[in-house]
C-alpha cells in the first residue's frame, strides 16, 4: 500500500484519548487518510512512556488521566471551536460520559467499547450491573433520550465492530451460495427477516490467535497480543451471550433480563474460565472462552424479529475466543494464583516470529450447516501494511478508521452501533488492512468427536443447541 486514499477533512481539533497499543496503531491511519491541521492533533494519556514518541511526531501530549471530576473541563479546553473528532481508545474512562460531553460540544466521537470509570469492574459487587448488557443499555437509553445530533459511533473496533459487518457479508454470501436472489436489505427489519429466512440459528464470534514469539513466557508475566488490562477486565466480567429463540435449555446459573432489549443472558461465572466448542479454519474444532463482548448482545438484538419480550426470531450470539498461547497460559496462571501478574506485556510486531489472527463469524444451523467468514491476517503481512502494530491491533485500528470515515460522512447520525451503519462502506475502507478475507463452510457440529468415556448432558436432537456448545 503506497497510494493512500484521503477520506475527507477533519475541521477542528482531533483528540485521541489513550495511547496504548491500539492508539499507537491508529495514529498512522489517521495521518494517512485524513486531511487535518497537524497542530490540532493531540493525545491524552497519563503514561509518561508515550512522551518521547509523541514528541518525535510533533504531537502534543497531555499527560493526565481523565476522571469524573475533570473530563468536562479538559475536553472543553481541547475543543475550543466546538467541532473536531474525539477518538477514545482508553481504559478506565466512561465512554458514555465522554460521548455525551463530545456531543454537547458538537464534536464527533468514536470508541471501541462501552468502558466505565476506573474501579467499576472490580469494585462493583452486583454482577448483573457488571455485564456488558447493562453497560450497553446505558448507551441505548441515551440514544433513545437524545436522538440525532452529532455522530457518536459506539463499539467500533474489530469485535465489537468489524464482526457485525462480517455477519451481513456472510448472510449475503449464503444467499448467493444457496442460489437465492434476495436483495441486500436496507434496514434492520429486513436484515432480521433475511437471517430468519436463511435458517441461521446463531453466530459465534470465532477467533484463533496463533501469534507467537521465540522466547517462552516468563512466570508472573501476563502476555497478550492486545491490551492486557482490557482483557483481564472483560475476562472477570460474567460470561454472557445473546440468547436465541431456538434454545430449549438454559444453564442453572443463568440469569435473564426483564428490561431493555431482553436479548441476552449472563452466568454466575467469569467468562475467561468458561469454555465453548467452536470452529475456525486453521485449527478446525477448538475450545474458545465465552468472554463477554458488546457484539454478543448487539447482534442478537439487531436481528431480532418481533416483540423483544416474545420474539418470533432471535439468533444466539457469543464470543468464542482462543487468544494467543501465551495469553492462555497467563490466564491459567492468574486464575490459579488468585491474583494478577506483576508485569504485563503486549507482543510487539517485531518480536512475533509466526502466526495469524483469524477472526470471523461462524453462522450456524442453516441449510449448509455452518459458514465462517472473516479475516486471516498474519503478523508478517501486517508489517507491510502499517507500522506500530501486530495483526490483532491492525484488525482493530482499521475498524476505527472505517468508523471515523463513516462518521465524517454522516456527521448528524446521533449515537449508533456498528450494526446500524453502512457495512459495505465501512468494509471498503477497512479491507485493504485485513489480509485474506474468506468464507469457509464446514460440516462440523458441536456433537462431533466428543469424548465417549464420560457421560455428558447433551441434546442429540439438535447439534446447535447451546447445551452442546457449552464445554463440560
Amino acid at each position: 500500500m503506497t497510494d493512500y486514499p484521503q477520506y475527507g477533512r477533519i475541521d477542528g481539533h482531533i483528540v485521541m484519548i489513550g495511547f496504548g497499543s491500539i492508539g499507537k496503531g491508529t495514529l498512522p491511519l489517521i495521518q494517512r487518510h485524513f486531511d487535518y491541521d497537524p497542530a490540532k492533533l493531540s493525545v491524552i494519556d497519563p503514561n509518561p512512556a508515550s512522551a518521547a514518541f509523541l514528541e518525535s511526531q510533533g504531537i502534543t501530549h497531555h499527560q493526565l488521566a481523565l476522571t469524573p471530576e475533570n473530563y468536562r473541563a479538559v475536553l472543553k479546553d481541547l475543543f475550543p471551536e466546538g467541532r473536531g473528532f474525539c477518538v477514545n481508545l482508553s481504559v478506565d474512562t466512561s465512554s458514555l460520559d465522554l460521548m455525551k460531553c463530545c456531543r454537547a460540544l458538537g464534536v464527533l466521537y468514536i470508541d471501541t467499547v462501552v468502558e466505565p470509570w476506573a474501579g467499576f469492574y472490580f469494585e462493583t459487587e452486583d454482577n448483573a450491573a457488571r455485564t456488558n448488557y447493562a453497560l450497553r443499555q446505558t448507551v441505548r437509553d441515551e440514544k433513545a433520550a437524545n436522538p440525532g445530533g452529532p455522530t457518536a459511533v459506539s463499539c467500533c473496533g474489530a469485535n465489537p465492530g468489524m464482526v457485525s459487518w462480517f455477519v451481513k457479508e456472510a448472510l449475503m454470501t449464503l444467499v448467493t451460495d444457496l442460489g437465492r436472489d434476495d436483495p441486500m436489505p436496507s434496514d434492520r427489519a429486513g436484515w432480521g427477516t433475511l437471517m430468519q429466512s436463511l435458517g441461521v440459528k446463531g453466530v459465534h464470534i470465532a477467533e484463533r490467535d496463533t501469534q507467537a514469539r521465540a522466547t517462552p513466557r516468563p512466570r508472573d508475566v501476563f502476555v497478550n497480543t492486545w491490551s492486557v488490562e482490557g482483557f483481564i477486565a472483560e475476562g472477570f466480567q460474567p460470561a454472557e451471550l445473546g440468547w436465541g429463540t431456538h434454545e430449549k435449555w438454559m444453564p442453572e446459573t443463568a440469569h435473564q433480563y426483564d428490561t431493555g432489549c431482553q436479548a441476552g443472558i449472563w452466568f454466575e461465572r467469569p467468562g475467561a474460565i468458561t469454555r465453548v466448542h467452536t470452529w475456525c479454519p486453521t485449527p478446525g474444532p477448538q475450545f474458545g472462552y465465552l468472554v463477554t463482548h458488546n457484539e454478543a448482545i448487539s447482534i442478537s438484538d439487531y436481528f431480532t424479529v418481533g416483540d423483544p419480550a416474545t420474539p418470533d426470531y432471535r439468533p444466539t450470539c457469543h464470543y468464542a475466543y482462543h487468544p494467543c498461547d501465551d495469553a492462555v497460559l497467563s490466564l491459567h496462571e492468574m486464575f490459579g494464583a488468585g491474583r494478577q501478574q506483576a508485569a504485563h506485556e503486549i507482543l510487539d510486531v517485531d518480536e512475533i516470529v509466526t502466526g495469524i489472527d483469524e477472526l470471523g463469524v461462524l453462522l450456524y444451523g442453516h441449510e449448509k450447516n455452518a459458514l465462517w467468514f472473516g479475516s486471516r491476517l498474519s503478523n508478517a503481512e501486517t508489517k507491510t501494511l502499517a507500522p506500530y502494530q501486530n495483526a490483532t491491533g491492525m484488525q482493530v485500528t482499521s475498524a476505527v478508521l472505517a468508523g471515523m470515515v463513516w462518521a465524517l460522512e454522516n456527521p448528524e447520525a446521533g449515537i449508533v452501533e456498528t450494526d446500524e451503519i453502512d457495512h459495505v462502506r465501512c468494509l471498503a475502507v477497512q479491507r485493504p488492512y485485513l489480509g485474506p478475507v474468506e468464507a469457509h463452510y464446514t460440516d462440523w457440529t458441536p456433537l462431533q468427536d466428543r469424548w465417549e468415556h464420560f457421560p455428558e448432558d447433551i441434546d442429540d436432537s439438535d447439534p446447535w443447541q447451546f447445551r452442546n456448545v457449552l464445554a463440560t
